[in-house]
């Protein structure tokens, strides 16, 4: 039967999930021979391919968007559009729905399955809702069962995550091997923050002029820093959705440096639009407030250098608020000599800025909730006949585990009664520390600044009254 030419186009998509489907090549192949015995002619320019993406979103699809616009533009370039299967068009009957109607009623474009052939009327639309509704139970139930795999393999330990920086794959199944060069940069990133007392963004910047990326080719950034050094991969844990459990992996990042970096972040308060000291030119730098308007003083360069308030500098408000450094920084040592020699002073507490994501209380409630889904879902399989009593017995076994670790967790948590003696005197210690740090001639400003802002919120200067108004703060301090 001879048909009459028309100008087409090719959607191709292979999704990320492991299923049986064709290659894009494959799909390629097959959609064009079907053209040419159909006298649809296809430009290379109206092939769209997405290989790696699910069908379950449309606007996830770069390419299909594309196809669509060109489909509603004025040239109409085509008028009809080929797919191996409805699948590949959509897996969401609601979109697939929306889109080919769309496609009829306002641009009079046609979308055919070149393996799935439909009669004309109300039986053949009948059939294809049917192959539509088909297609996304599959994707959903696929992602459930996706899920459930997922869930279960990190019960056991398995690893289903991409290598962190330091480790590479040596195959799957297999545990993560070191990287020697990657494992030096992190050993370097814990250095630096718990000994050397660096912030994440100096550390971040000394990586960068180093030439050295991320794991992902990246410059790296504050929050990189920061994640790997919360990451409990390193210290041989594997966390999933919640789920933690010991690898097998081989470490290279020592329990107490970990532990190091994290108390220290934990301890590190950060108030907002507080600058990192790596950024300043003192050490002082963006803890002094003027009390006229509250902003912070800035340290102007030249020959005399001096702090000054920058909203006065702008002509904001009368009243100069300068104040010599080195008046600042003896004022500073007499302070904290006055409380170290006996003293009494005041302090807030302020909670950590950082905290990890799964342990927080609301997050193990969570997690706490949904083993009653899964107990159900294991039972399920066994009566169903899909595991057998020693799998059941087995799974049953690790969510008693996993319900007995979030319940201690959950009990810890609600621990969180301040002790104001133990505060008190951690708060001293810390003073101490801080104390003896900036008093040393040979410690660097970067060095004096990271220890000062672990226990000073900020100090407001009354050029009026000339005087200093210290504000300290704990954070991550002893409880009960």
């Amino acid at each position: 039967m001879e048909h009459e030419l028309s100008f087409g186009a090719l959607y191709i998509r292979v999704s990320t999930d492991k299923q049986e489907e064709l290659s894009p090549d494959a799909q390629k192949r097959l959609l064009l021979d079907y053209a040419k015995s159909h006298n649809i002619l296809v430009s290379p320019e109206f092939i769209f391919i997405e290989n790696g993406i699910s069908g379950r979103k449309a606007d996830k699809r770069p390419e299909f968007q594309r196809m669509i616009g060109l489909a509603k533009s004025s040239e109409k370039p085509f008028s009809v559009i080929l797919v191996w299967k409805f699948s590949r068009f959509a897996r969401n009957q609601e979109e697939s729905i929306v889109y080919k109607s769309m496609l009829k009623k306002q641009c009079g474009i046609d979308v055919i399955s070149i393996t799935e052939p439909l009669i004309d009327g109300p039986f053949g639309t009948l059939i294809e809702r049917i192959i539509e509704w088909m297609d996304e139970y599959y994707s959903i139930n696929l992602s459930g069962e996706v899920i459930r795999g997922m869930t279960e393999k990190a019960m056991r330990g398995g690893y289903q995550s991409t290598p962190s920086l330091g480790y590479a794959s040596p195959g799957p199944g297999k545990p993560f091997v070191i990287v020697p060069e990657e494992a030096e940069v992190v050993r370097y990133i814990f250095d630096q923050y718990v000994n050397e007392k660096r912030d994440p963004t100096a550390i971040a910047r000394s990586l960068n002029a180093k030439k050295i990326l991320t794991k992902r080719g990246n410059l790296f950034e504050k929050r990189n820093v920061t994640y790997i050094l919360r990451n409990k991969f390193y210290v041989g844990k594997i966390i999933w959705n919640g789920i933690e459990r010991d690898g097998v992996h081989e470490t290279f990042i020592p329990q107490e440096l970990f532990r190091a970096a994290n108390d220290r972040l934990e301890a590190t308060y950060s108030p907002a639009r507080r600058r990192n000291v790596s950024t300043c030119k003192h050490w002082m730098s963006g803890l002094v407030k003027c009390s006229v308007c509250g902003a912070t003083l800035a340290l102007n360069g030249g020959k005399d250098k001096y702090f000054q308030c920058w909203k006065y500098a702008k002509g904001f408000h009368p009243g100069s608020s300068h104040l010599n450094p080195k008046k600042l920084e003896a004022a500073v040592m007499d302070y904290f000599e006055t409380i170290l020699d006996g003293k009494s002073f005041s302090f807030r507490y302020r909670p950590p800025a950082v905290v990890q994501k799964f342990d927080d209380l609301a997050a193990h409630k969570k997690e706490l909730n949904k083993l009653s889904a899964r107990e159900k879902r294991i039972r399920e399989a066994y009566e169903a006949g899909i595991d057998t009593l020693d799998e059941y017995r087995e799974n049953k076994q690790r969510i008693a585990e996993e319900r007995k670790r979030l319940t201690d967790l959950i009990n810890a948590s609600g621990q969180d009664r301040r002790d104001e003696q133990a505060d008190r005197n951690a708060m001293l210690a810390n003073i101490r520390t801080v104390y003896d740090v900036i008093k040393d001639e040979h410690a660097g400003y970067e060095l004096k600044g990271a220890f000062i802002r672990t226990v000073l919120e900020d100090v407001v200067w009354n050029r009026a009254e000339n005087t200093l108004t210290f504000h300290l703060y704990l954070s991550g301090s002893p409880q009960i």
